[in-house]
C-alpha cells in the first residue's frame, strides 16, 4: 500500500469525536460545495445549452446524467485506489480532474465533446474526491457522527444558495463559457481539501505502552505504518490489556487487522441481505435526487411563475435542505433515535414521495414555492445520511465502510444515468414538465420498500420452519391460557 507524504496520521487511543475531524469536515464542506453543489447547480446552464447546440432537453440532460454515472460507477475503483495509496493523493487528484474537466468545456462546440470533458473526465474526478473524503470524516467521529456529517455536507445546499444565482448573474453578463472557467478555477480548491485529510490509527496507549515492547521490530512498523493508516481505522481497542498473558492474541489480531486493512475491496458485504436491500434502496432513491433540480425552473416557468421568481424555487430547495440536514443530524444523536435511525430516514424517504406527486398537481407559485420547501428539506434529511449509515451495525458497521460505500455508490450510478434522461424523455414526450417527477416518485416509492426491509435482513427472516414452530408454539401457549380461563 502506497504512502502519501503530506500530512502524516493522526495517532488516537480511541476514536476522537473531533480533534483533526473537525478539520476533515471543513475541508468536507468544501468538498461537498464543488461537487454536489456545482453538479446540482448545472441546471442554470440547461437552457443556454438547448440555445447554443441545438439540442433536445433529453440529449442536454445526458452531459449531468454521465457525470452521475462515472462518478458514481468508478466508486469501487475510488476504494480500492483510497485503500491502495490514501485518501489525500486520491482526492487530490480527483480535485485535478475536476478542475481540469471544467475548464475544458469552455472549448467545446458540441453535446458529444462536453460528454466527455464535464461527464467523463469531471466524473472521474467527482468519484475519486467525495467518497474517500466522507468515508474519512465518518472514521474521525462516533457518538458526534450523525451531527457532523449533516452539518459539514451544507456545503452542497449552500452552494445552490449562493453559488448558483451567483453563476446565473455572471453567466447574464461573461457568458455560459467563461463562467464555466470561474467554476473549474474555484473548483481547484478542493485539492487543497485533499493535502488536509490525515488519516487516522486507533491504538489504545496502555496496550501500546504494554504489550509492544515484547514486539519484533517489523511488526511494530506494521502497526505504526502508513499503510494501514492511509485505508481506514486500525484499532486494537477491543483486546483487553489489563491481561498480560494475552500479548500472543495482541500480536495475532494486529496481523489480522493489518491483512483486512490491506484488501482492495472487501468483497464479504455480498453476503449481506441487509446491505443487498439497502443498495436497492440507493439505487431507486437516486432517481428522484437531481432530476427536481433539473426541472423546476423551467415547471415554474410552464406554471405561469414569472422568471424572476422561478429562479427563487432554487434558493427555496437550497435553505429548506440546509434546515433538514441540520436538523436530521441533531435528532439523530438524540438518544431516543440512536437505535431508530433507519426508520428516521424511512419516514423522511416516504414524505418525498407524498411531494414528488405534488409537483405534479400545484400549477402556482405558492404551491411549487411550498412543494420545493418541503422537498428540500426532507432531501436534505436523507441525503446527508445515506452514505454514513453504512457504518451502523444494522447495515455493515464501521469496519467495511470504505467498500460498502464504492460498491453502494456504484449500484446507485445506474439510476444517475437514467434518472435525468428518462424525465428528459418524458418532458419531449408529453410537453409537460411536471411528468419528469412520475419517475422520481416512483424510484421513491420503490426506495421506501427496500429501506424497510434492511433491518429484517439484518437480523435475519425466519426460516418456514422457524415459522411453523413459532406458530405451533403460539398455539400451545393459546391452548394453556384458555385452560387457565375456564379453570
Amino acid at each position: 500500500m502506497g504512502q502519501c507524504g503530506f500530512l502524516g496520521p493522526n495517532v488516537y487511543s480511541e476514536v476522537p469525536d473531533g480533534g483533526w475531524g473537525w478539520v476533515v469536515a471543513v475541508a468536507f464542506f468544501f468538498v461537498e460545495v464543488f461537487t454536489y453543489g456545482t453538479i446540482k447547480s448545472f441546471g442554470i446552464f440547461l437552457q443556454d445549452l438547448v440555445e447554443e447546440f441545438g439540442e433536445t432537453y433529453s440529449r442536454v440532460s445526458w452531459i449531468v446524467s454521465i457525470c452521475v454515472f462515472v462518478m458514481a460507477f468508478n466508486s469501487p475503483f475510488s476504494s480500492m485506489m483510497t485503500n491502495r495509496f490514501g485518501f489525500q493523493l486520491v482526492v487530490m487528484t480527483g480535485g485535478l480532474l475536476i478542475t481540469s474537466g471544467t475548464i475544458a468545456t469552455i472549448f467545446t462546440s458540441s453535446v458529444n465533446q462536453m460528454y466527455i470533458t464535464y461527464g467523463l473526465v469531471a466524473g472521474v474526478g467527482y468519484c475519486l474526491t467525495f467518497l474517500p473524503t466522507v468515508t474519512i470524516l465518518s472514521q474521525y467521529f462516533n457518538h458526534r457522527r450523525s451531527l457532523v456529517t449533516a452539518v459539514a455536507s451544507t456545503g452542497e445546499s449552500l452552494s445552490m444558495f449562493a453559488l448558483a444565482p451567483a453563476f446565473s448573474a455572471l453567466r447574464d453578463h461573461i457568458g455560459w463559457r467563461n463562467t464555466m472557467a470561474v467554476i473549474g478555477a474555484l473548483q481547484s480548491i478542493i485539492i487543497v481539501c485533499g493535502a488536509l485529510l490525515r488519516p487516522i490509527v486507533i491504538k489504545p496507549s496502555e496496550t501500546l505502552k504494554t504489550e509492544t515492547d515484547s514486539l519484533p521490530l517489523k511488526d511494530l512498523k506494521d502497526l505504526s505504518s502508513v499503510n494501514t493508516a492511509d485505508s481506514g481505522v486500525q484499532s486494537l481497542k477491543d483486546t483487553d490489556s489489563s491481561r498480560p498473558q494475552e500479548t500472543t492474541l495482541l500480536h495475532k489480531e494486529a496481523k489480522v487487522l493489518s491483512a483486512n486493512n490491506s484488501k482492495l475491496l472487501d468483497f464479504s458485504i455480498f453476503r449481506e441481505g441487509s446491505f443487498i436491500f439497502y443498495s436497492l434502496f440507493g439505487l431507486f432513491a437516486t432517481m428522484g435526487f437531481f432530476v427536481p433540480h433539473l426541472y423546476i425552473f423551467d415547471l415554474s416557468m410552464s406554471r405561469g411563475v414569472r422568471k424572476d421568481h422561478a429562479a427563487y424555487m432554487l434558493s427555496t430547495m437550497a435553505v429548506a435542505e440546509i434546515l433538514g440536514r441540520f436538523s436530521i443530524g441533531w435528532i439523530l444523536t438524540r438518544k431516543r433515535f440512536r437505535k431508530k435511525k433507519l426508520l428516521v430516514i424511512l419516514a423522511s424517504v416516504i414524505t418525498l414521495t407524498v411531494v414528488q406527486v405534488g409537483f405534479t398537481l400545484v400549477t402556482e407559485f405558492y404551491g411549487l414555492a411550498v412543494c420545493c420547501a418541503l422537498y428540500g428539506f426532507f432531501l436534505g434529511t436523507v441525503a446527508c445520511t445515506h452514505i454514513p449509515l453504512l457504518a451502523e451495525d444494522d447495515v455493515v458497521g464501521i469496519e467495511r465502510m470504505t467498500s460498502a460505500a464504492g460498491v453502494y455508490v456504484f449500484i446507485q450510478s445506474f439510476a444517475g444515468l437514467a434518472g435525468p434522461p428518462l424525465g428528459g424523455v418524458l418532458v419531449d414526450v408529453t410537453g409537460n414538465y411536471g411528468s419528469a417527477f412520475y419517475s422520481c416518485a416512483a424510484g421513491m416509492a420503490l426506495s421506501a420498500l427496500f429501506l424497510g426491509l434492511v433491518k429484517p435482513a439484518k437480523k435475519g427472516f425466519p426460516s418456514p420452519k422457524e415459522k411453523s414452530a413459532k406458530s405451533k408454539l403460539n398455539q400451545r401457549n393459546s391452548d394453556v391460557e384458555g385452560v387457565k380461563c375456564f379453570d
